[in-house]
């Protein structure tokens, strides 16, 4: 267990900072990643989908902020569950965030390499990934300002993308001829599309550096997750419009071929710029969660003790924001990005069905049960590599954890 001895991070995020670090880790991913893959699965059912995912989040989003407000320390769900179910709990929600989480990092690393220079795309993620990592290391409070200025420029893109599609009278399908999909494709794109939903924990998992947390994180959650549908829904409604569910499911760059669908090709290149800035925001705000997880759970001896250290000048825990980093770009180096998108949600949900049953824990229980639910439902209907790779991966963690205590006792 942490010991009131070991060096604390400073408190200098507010809420403003602690909501454009929730939106630069979901704003962008099911945008300029996902949103294909999903149509691929749902069909015409994308939005069905899409609304899916959003009640699966809201109610992960009301429990972490529950618990947050009663636990304001790095670590999120690793330190709910370990409060609230036991400490193998707390420890499983730790390694599959570790573990999820470090492959969106890759996953965001090669999306930014596919947009900016494609014919060198591993290159160009391991290159973001260092300089990300350097960015972090400089300190709490420049990460949050960085993330605010990404933030503005990927609003400002997608609002192009709106304006140009909307106001686009050439399109393949009318808004009135939407049909479901099958139950099992629809949701499956749901716990696609889940993946981009799931950065509002990053707010949770800086509790130790915001101020007055128990206040700022509740409020901070759902804005940042209410602004982050919204944006989601318009984007969604009008690329579908302009390419309708088809040509959706097989675009590799559905924003791009909407715009030049609609006779905007000029546009393109502004496209794929705002895309990259788009997963270097979340990659940004990915390392910071993954880099506080690890201290969280390296100060109770589940990780080496090193990487609990706090640097004495940035108050970051420098060591392990290194050896996430070092990580990150080894995987980007040879990851698949559909690859790496599937595992990860698969072991975000597991997480995040943890935090709603420690949530469970505190009374109304409605809200959590059903985002408890919801994650495990959506998980185990991935597709089936994503869902045996990510429970192999837990079940290894989960052994880890018995053998360690097997062999201190």
């Amino acid at each position: 267990m942490s010991t009131p001895e070991e060096p604390a991070l400073q408190r200098r995020l507010g809420l403003a900072d602690a909501v454009t670090i929730g939106l630069g880790s979901m704003i962008g991913a099911g945008i300029f990643v996902v949103l294909a893959p999903a149509a691929a699965a749902a069909g015409s059912g994308l939005l069905i989908g899409l609304g899916v995912a959003a009640i699966v989040a809201y109610c992960n989003a009301t429990s972490s902020a529950r618990l947050a407000a009663l636990y304001p320390q790095s670590g999120g769900t690793y330190v709910y569950g370990r409060e609230r179910l036991g400490a193998f709990w707390g420890y499983t929600a730790g390694w599959s965030f570790v573990v999820g989480k470090t492959a969106s990092c890759a996953a965001m690393a090669l999306t930014v390499g596919i947009y900016a220079w494609p014919a060198y795309a591993h290159a160009v993620a391991v290159a973001a990934v260092v300089v990300l990592t350097a960015v972090n290391y400089a300190g709490i409070q420049k990460s949050a300002v960085f993330n605010r200025v990404i933030v503005t420029i990927v609003l400002v893109v997608l609002a192009t993308v709106v304006v140009t599609l909307f106001g686009s009278g050439d399109r393949r399908v009318s808004a009135t001829s939407f049909d479901g999909g099958s139950v099992g494709g629809v949701l499956q794109a749901a716990g696609l599309l889940f993946f981009a939903f799931a950065g509002y924990a990053r707010i949770a998992t800086l509790g130790e550096e915001v101020r007055d947390p128990a206040r700022t994180i509740p409020r901070a959650i759902p804005i940042a997750l209410g602004i982050t549908l919204a944006v989601y829904a318009i984007v969604t409604v009008a690329v579908t419009l302009q390419l309708g569910g088809e040509g959706l499911a097989t675009s590799s760059a559905p924003l791009a071929d909407a715009v030049r669908a609609a006779g905007h090709p000029g546009i393109e290149p502004v496209i794929r710029a705002g895309a990259a800035v788009a997963a270097l925001g979340s990659l940004l705000s990915l390392i910071l969660g993954v880099s506080r997880t690890t201290l969280a759970m390296a100060r109770d001896g589940h990780l080496p003790h090193s990487l609990a250290a706090v640097h004495p000048r940035f108050a970051v825990p420098h060591r392990a924001e290194l050896v996430v980093g070092a990580v990150v770009a080894a995987l980007a180096a040879f990851a698949d990005v559909r690859g790496a998108i599937g595992f990860s949600a698969f072991a975000v949900l597991i997480y995040y069905a943890i935090a709603n049953a420690s949530a469970l824990t505190l009374g109304r229980k409605l809200i959590p049960a059903a985002g408890l639910a919801g994650c495990i439902l959506l998980a185990v209907l991935l597709p089936i590599g994503s869902v045996l790779v990510g429970a192999g991966v837990v079940l290894i963690g989960a052994l880890g954890y018995w053998l360690r205590r097997q062999y201190s006792s």
